[in-house]
């Protein structure tokens, strides 16, 4: 498999009801072939305030070329202003498991 090819999406949700809702969402439409939530702590600036709050982290697995459509699903229902959407390459996996990935888009 070429590099490059697939990713890691990092969301932030406010709580495990929207991430979940938001992961089976993305999954529905094949554009993520799993997501997982990770209960955070997070520190962070917004209105030039320092704020402490519990977030859920959604950590997404898909092809790279599914980024600008999982990012407009994301902005279209995330009750966030400004939610985080990240994407980071997988430049390293078992094959196996980046051929699973792919299953989701045939």
């Amino acid at each position: 498999m070429q590099e490059g090819t697939h990713s890691v999406v990092l969301v932030t949700c406010p709580n495990k009801d929207e991430a979940r809702e938001l992961a089976r969402l993305l999954v529905r439409r094949n554009l993520v072939a799993c997501g997982q939530m990770l209960d955070i702590e997070s520190v962070y600036v917004w209105e030039d305030e320092i704020r402490e709050d519990p977030e859920v982290l959604l950590i997404l697995k898909a092809r790279t070329e599914a980024f600008c459509q999982i990012q407009s699903t994301v902005l279209e229902n995330h009750s966030y202003e400004v939610p985080q959407v990240v994407q980071l390459p997988i430049t390293a996996s078992l094959p196996a498991y980046l051929s699973w990935i792919n299953e989701r888009y045939a």
